[in-house]
């Protein structure tokens, strides 16, 4: 799967639009194979860029959970140690 999409749900503050976009870019590159378009192909990625973004923005806002919001710097902190341990640090 895309290594840089990162889970969005249950931070606080929420995850940004810019996030969102972010995450959808990285799939819909994976998806296609296309790391840029060409110009042919550029209006069909943008719209299914967009289109995955709405998705994913209102999948975000209408999930529901009982778990504590997390803490977006101990995340980072924990994925850090997972790379050390994973590559080596």
């Amino acid at each position: 799967m895309c290594r840089n999409i990162k889970t969005l749900f249950n931070f606080d503050p929420p995850a940004t639009t810019d996030e969102v976009m972010a995450s959808s870019i990285q799939f819909v590159r994976k998806l296609s194979g296309f790391n840029k378009p060409s110009k042919a192909n550029e209006e069909a990625f943008n719209l299914a860029i967009e289109r995955v973004a709405a998705a994913a923005q209102e999948m975000l806002n209408t999930l529901v959970t009982n778990a504590p919001p997390r803490d977006r710097e101990v995340e980072a902190a924990r994925a850090k140690e997972r790379a050390a341990i994973r590559f080596g640090g």
